[in-house]
């Protein structure tokens, strides 16, 4: 497969797995919103983390992409500039928690040398960084009502999310048949 097509199928992939989880996000937990857009528990912030962790530049762009499909045309369509704005700001945050764990922590391709602790601190990290970009746009649109509540409600919610997320895949892989032999040391070229 050419690295063209393979990035293609990156993006194409983080889009659709963000989209799937805003999905199951609305079955589960419909009545777990706050106000529009924000709820109490959100499985697609756990979906932004990881789609960057893996996948980084290709993940982000694939998550603006579904960002804005979903926020133009479902969350906010009469609002074009907080589509546009809310769909940076939702890719940003995590990605700049990968490049910061990049920087910080040496984060290689394979994800080798996270461990369980910095994949936490990361998480929290990404919680309060999606949390505060987003209240930081709504205050400079003079949008201050409730502001502390919708800032604990989006920080909850992104943390609650991306646990769930984190452990169910972690649930999933403990069930696969682990590699064996030279390979399975040997980390993915990315």
């Amino acid at each position: 497969m050419s690295s063209f097509l393979l990035r293609l199928c990156s993006v194409a992939g983080t889009a659709l797995f963000f989209v799937g989880s805003l999905w199951l996000n609305q079955e589960i937990f419909v009545h777990s919103e706050f106000v529009r857009g924000v709820n109490w528990v959100y499985l697609p912030a756990g979906i932004r983390l990881l789609s960057t962790l893996l996948l980084g530049a290709d993940g982000a762009l694939g998550l603006l992409l579904a960002s804005w499909v979903v926020d133009f045309f479902y969350f906010f369509p009469n609002d074009p500039v907080r589509s546009f704005v809310g769909g940076i700001i939702a890719t940003a945050s995590p990605y700049a928690v990968y490049r910061l764990a990049r920087e910080i922590y040496g984060l290689n391709a394979s994800l080798s040398n996270l461990t369980a602790g910095r994949l936490m601190i990361l998480t929290v990290a990404y919680a309060i960084a999606g949390s505060l970009l987003h209240n930081i746009w709504f205050y400079l649109q003079g949008d201050a009502q409730n502001i502390t509540s919708r800032f604990i409600a989006m920080f909850v919610g992104d943390l609650a999310g991306t646990v769930i997320v984190i452990y169910t895949l972690k649930a999933i892989l403990h069930f696969l048949p682990m590699p064996r032999g030279p390979e399975a040391d040997t980390p993915p070229d990315h």
